[in-house]
């Protein structure tokens, strides 16, 4: 497909481009670079999915308790095999794809040396062992000028303070580093040799100024960091490099093809749901949980319990709370105590094993008999921002089942995103309408659990594909299939379904919540030290 390259507007990093096309007929790829694998999916004009693949990564380490690491080089191992997947699986030649945009596990800390080599494994989002490096941070700067120079507290998840933990106990290796970057973005650079980062990724790494969207200078100094390491940044649906030769050579396109910035997961994820305007608020529960609203300005929840990032729309934020063992929580379960006794091989009867754990929760009732889960195995950051807290499950009695707690986990993590609900309330950010996404979108008995907790009709969007639809969607705005991004949701972002709250079960609901409520602070002090 011939394209029209013109000019759209230099920065001081580089040139964004825009992209005509003689022809009508567009197709875009979406990359996601999760924590679990990488999913590569082909989008048409009309939104449809034409081809898609999942290549899973090896599990991230824990060499010790609230630690997390992965490989960078195997989330480029990954791209390497459900890219070119998922052409094959939509029968298109490389020339037909328009563009590539990209999404992924946001706050991880890749660091490259002068040769681009991986330096050590990169400290991922869920990794927790910088609470020291937060404390120092906010006692040098001050916790109101932290957050009025980030819109956001310093907290052990960010990128930031994952840098100055190797700076501290890895002082050889942070000798070696002279590039940062986020996961999406390293396999980027490997695929066009760009370093460059999307505002709303770059929002979590508390070094952006948020309200500006642009590095910023006080932090950079307080913290000690060189802007030189540091990518240039770019709205979302900016084009922002080209496949290479080696790029292209590893993964069945073009070279040339224009790659946007794309956004990191939760930005790329709302894209993908339609949630683009204030008043529409999506609930998404994957590895970790996100409460996600799109808004008009940087709101700031004053405590920091709720992050204030750059949304991947150009001129617009979003809030968001996160919790960050939810589907997790889960997966533990299953992991630890197998999927029940048709389901513990994976996909044994054809079946996904989770089908298994939620038709086993599905034949107790409502409330679980008075049995909570607190899903923080990783710490917890809405509304706690306590990376010392633990999980819990509190009310056991000789009566529960193995199903009981397979429910309590499911009812817990929803407890647990109705937390973010209950500071938008407060914020007075609007919610009109919820929709769904990740697992808990697929599974019709979480579905109903969330509609029943948050006491809100939800929604379920047609082409529930997560991050990587977003991307794709993204890139598609990039190549000129759309002039916009709310453009393009309004176009291929259809709600399929609706789940009614049932109120005899809102009220169980909401007692229980209100005991949930109480639980991390009888235990707080059990895990403080």
């Amino acid at each position: 497909m011939p394209l029209l390259w013109r000019a759209r507007r230099t920065t001081t990093a580089c040139t964004v481009w825009s992209i005509g096309l003689k022809e009508a007929a567009i197709l875009t790829l979406g990359i996601d670079v999760g924590t679990g694998g990488t999913r590569a999916l082909v989008l048409d004009e009309q939104g449809r999915v034409v081809g898609s693949a999942t290549e899973e990564h090896a599990p991230f380490a824990s060499p010790q308790i609230g630690w997390a690491e992965q490989q960078p080089e195997d989330w480029w191992r990954a791209c390497c095999v459900a890219v070119p997947k998922a052409l094959e699986r939509a029968r298109v030649q490389p020339e037909d794809i328009a563009g590539v945009g990209f999404s992924g596990q946001m706050h991880g800390a890749v660091m490259l040396d002068e040769q681009g080599k991986v330096v050590r494994p990169a400290l991922i989002w869920c990794d927790v062992r910088t609470n020291s490096q937060c404390q120092e941070l906010t006692e040098k700067i001050g916790a109101a000028q932290l957050i009025q120079a980030t819109c956001n507290p310093a907290l052990a998840n960010f990128t930031l303070t994952k840098l100055m933990w190797v700076r501290e106990h890895e002082p050889e290796n942070w000798k070696r580093v002279r590039s940062i970057m986020l996961p999406k973005d390293y396999v980027r650079w490997r695929m066009t040799g760009e370093r460059a980062i999307d505002m709303a990724d770059a929002s979590g790494t508390l070094l952006l100024d948020v309200a500006r969207r642009r590095w910023s200078r006080f932090m950079l100094d307080a913290a000690a960091i060189d802007e030189r390491s540091l990518p240039a940044l770019f709205e979302s649906p900016d084009v922002c490099g080209k496949i290479n030769t080696d790029g292209a050579r590893a993964l069945g396109l073009r070279p040339g093809t224009p790659v946007v910035a794309g956004a990191g997961d939760q930005a790329a994820g709302a894209v993908g749901m339609g949630i683009v305007a204030p008043g529409t608020v999506s609930a998404t529960i994957g590895t970790s949980g996100v409460v996600f609203a799109a808004t008009d300005r940087p709101a700031l929840e004053p405590g920091g319990r709720l992050h204030t990032f750059c949304h991947a729309i150009p001129g617009r934020w979003h809030v968001m709370g996160v919790t960050q063992a939810a589907g997790l929580s889960l997966r533990w379960f299953r992991d630890q105590f197998g999927a029940g006794k048709d389901g513990d091989g994976e996909k044994k009867d054809g079946r996904d094993p989770y089908e298994h754990l939620t038709d086993e929760a599905a034949k107790v009732p409502a409330g679980c008999q008075g049995l909570l889960w607190t899903p923080y195995l990783m710490g917890e950051r809405t509304p706690h921002l306590d990376p010392n807290a633990r999980g819990a499950l509190v009310g056991l009695t000789a009566t529960h089942t193995r199903a009981h707690v397979i429910r309590a986990i499911l009812e817990g993590v929803a407890f647990s995103l109705r937390d973010t609900f209950t500071l938008f309330d407060e914020m007075n950010v609007a919610v009109k309408r919820i929709r769904l996404g990740g697992g808990g979108a697929r599974s019709a008995l979480w579905r109903q659990i969330q509609a029943d907790v948050y006491g809100h009709e939800v929604e379920i969007v047609a082409a529930e594909e997560g991050a990587a639809y977003g991307a794709a969607i993204l890139a598609g705005v990039g190549a000129g299939m759309w002039k916009s991004v709310d453009e393009a949701c309004s176009a291929v972002v259809r709600v399929a379904k609706t789940v009614e709250p049932q109120p005899d079960v809102v009220r169980i609901m909401n007692a229980n919540y209100a005991a949930y409520r109480r639980v991390y602070e009888a235990t707080k002090s059990i895990f403080a030290s």
